[in-house]
């Protein structure tokens, strides 16, 4: 078993500490990589997995509600905490609910479970996505249009990809392959980008930052177990759910707090301590899914 986890975590760990490394003495345009990552390679990933025949994206659904109500779910159970030690809803929360399924997610669940695991993943990614900039947006600025935050080449690729994948079109092999080796970009360059992004930790709001660590990982998985229990999710999906609860804040909470002025300081700081805290609370998962024996 540890053999399993050491296997999936050091590729992160490493492909992180490059990036980290390489910022530490050079000053890469990490927005530019991550709007070329965003707005090209992670589309192409997504509309290769949801097109192709061999995914049935018909037994992901309940997948994507569970997910769902672990997004939303968090926001709920956290509010009574939010509340009681007077954090500012809209700094604390978001964070919370909408975690990294992007830059730690998809790679942790491809390195721990193989390709077989991607297209879990990438419905757990859509999900995410989707609803940060719904309904994330909204909690920040109600007056946002929805429709404008929607217009992303993500979205539109996932209107593709299901649309191929249901119409039962078969795409040529040459043009999924070609897909196929573009989107695999979009991995390690979420992990290099993650590892730029560690540099930028700020230790001044350290507390609050060691409380997002802890209460991030602990709502997802409070709510993970009930779907679990419900929903008659096959093997993988179970550990694709309980990998996707524990996982830490998006990096994306901090540039939409940085647009929005919404305490963008101490937003940098749950979401970089709670990514580093990670690096703890995520072996000790993937050895409880490995010991469980769901794949």
């Amino acid at each position: 078993m540890l053999a399993q986890i050491l296997s999936t975590m050091l590729p992160v760990f490493l492909i992180a500490g490059c990036g980290a490394l390489y910022g530490r003495y050079r000053t890469p345009d990490i927005q530019g990589l991550n709007t070329l990552n965003m707005e090209l390679f992670v589309p192409m990933l997504v509309f290769a997995v949801l097109a192709d025949q061999q995914a049935p994206l018909q037994e992901y659904t309940s997948l994507a509600l569970a997910a769902t109500v672990v997004v939303l779910g968090s926001g709920i159970i956290l509010y009574p905490l939010a509340r009681v030690l007077k954090l500012n809803l809209k700094t604390f929360l978001p964070p919370m609910m909408f975690n990294n399924s992007g830059n730690m997610g998809i790679p942790v669940l491809v390195f721990a479970f193989g390709d077989a695991a991607l297209p879990a993943a990438i419905v757990l990614f859509i999900v995410e996505m989707l609803l940060h900039f719904s309904v994330g947006l909204y909690m920040l600025d109600p007056h946002t249009s929805i429709l404008k935050r929607l217009r992303l080449p993500i979205v539109f690729a996932s209107i593709a990809g299901l649309t191929v994948n249901v119409s039962g079109v078969p795409l040529p092999e040459w043009l999924l392959e070609t897909l196929n080796m573009l989107g695999g970009v979009c991995i390690p360059l979420m992990l290099f980008a993650l590892g730029v992004r560690m540099l930028d930790v700020d230790f001044s709001d350290w507390k609050l930052g060691i409380l997002g660590a802890i209460a991030c990982p602990a709502s997802g998985l409070i709510l993970a177990w009930p779907m679990i229990a419900v929903l008659d999710l096959p093997g993988l999906q179970v550990a694709a759910l309980w990998v996707f609860a524990a996982l830490p804040p998006a990096v994306l909470n901090y540039m939409v707090a940085e647009q929005y002025q919404q305490e963008p300081h101490k937003v940098a700081s749950l979401v970089l301590i709670s990514n580093l805290g990670s690096l703890v609370v995520m072996p000790i998962v993937l050895g409880l899914v490995f010991a469980a024996g769901y794949v």
